[in-house]
């Protein structure tokens, strides 16, 4: 009696070849995992699940492990923001105006960044430079009255750059580079009051320099006046005479009740 199953011998060699495909793409899979690349102008942080090892990865070939590190990255080149702003000035006034900040995250920092203020570089403005710039900005303004404000723009744009600065170097998260501020806008009904007191300064400015050349022309004067002794009016008087004059001074130092003269070229 025949039986209907057959034996069936497992191919060893087909398995083999089954097995090293699966681990050469499982040793793909992990290699793709643990490398990555930080491209030029971004630092990447990693963690470890979930808390931040190590200091930023800079550009270049870096290694993690696979599936328990994970990277995030931070942009580090120069960022340029435009900020529209409200203050009110010493003098209870409303001004707005435009804020343009240049700043840089600080590539050290990142790690630091990510670990107490935000995962994503794309809310370091929002969460770190917007609150220092308002702040410094509202400090500055409201020392100053409005007719201040409007004629000394660029010295209060300088002050306004430091400021912030120095506000956002307490924590040394970023590098501020510059700001700019632009389209300042006022009430027109300031507008002719401003121009009327800074006519009324450049008058006054201009009557204080009159003043001080007539002080000057005056000191000159007298300065000359007690210079001129006879001795230095019959020098003046020589240096001017053209030899044809029929009446000279007497000599210096003539004491005579009448000064001698010189008539027709003789004494």
């Amino acid at each position: 009696m025949t039986t209907p199953f057959r034996n069936i011998t497992p191919n060893g060699s087909g398995n083999t070849a089954t097995f090293l495909v699966v681990l050469t793409f499982t040793g793909f899979v992990l290699l793709s995992q643990a490398l990555f690349v930080v491209p030029a102008g971004k630092v990447y942080v990693v963690t470890t699940l979930g808390k931040v090892t190590g200091g930023s990865r800079t550009p270049g070939l870096n290694l993690k492990i696979p599936f328990i590190q994970s990277v995030y990255s931070f942009d580090i080149r120069t960022q340029v923001k435009e900020e529209k702003f409200s203050s009110l000035t010493k003098d209870l006034q409303v001004i707005d105006a435009n804020a343009t900040v240049k700043y840089a995250l600080r590539a050290s920092e990142a790690g630091r960044v990510f670990r107490t203020i935000t995962y994503s570089d794309k809310e370091v403005y929002s969460k770190i430079i917007k609150p220092s710039l308002l702040k410094a900005l509202k400090s500055v303004f409201s020392q100053y009255e409005l007719v201040t404000i409007a004629s000394q723009w660029s010295d209060i744009s300088e002050l306004v750059e430091k400021t912030v600065a120095e506000e956002l170097d307490k924590f040394d998260y970023v590098d501020v580079q510059a700001l700019d501020l632009t389209g300042l806008k006022i009430a027109d009904e300031y507008k002719a009051a401003i121009e009327q007191k800074q006519i009324a300064e450049q008058q006054l400015l201009k009557a204080q320099t009159e003043v001080k050349i007539a002080e000057q022309e005056a000191l000159r004067y007298e300065t000359l006046t007690r210079s001129l002794d006879n001795q230095v009016l019959f020098k003046l008087f020589l240096d001017k005479w053209d030899g044809k004059t029929q009446v000279v001074p007497s000599l210096p130092g003539n004491n005579s009740g009448t000064p001698p003269v010189i008539v027709g070229g003789r004494n």
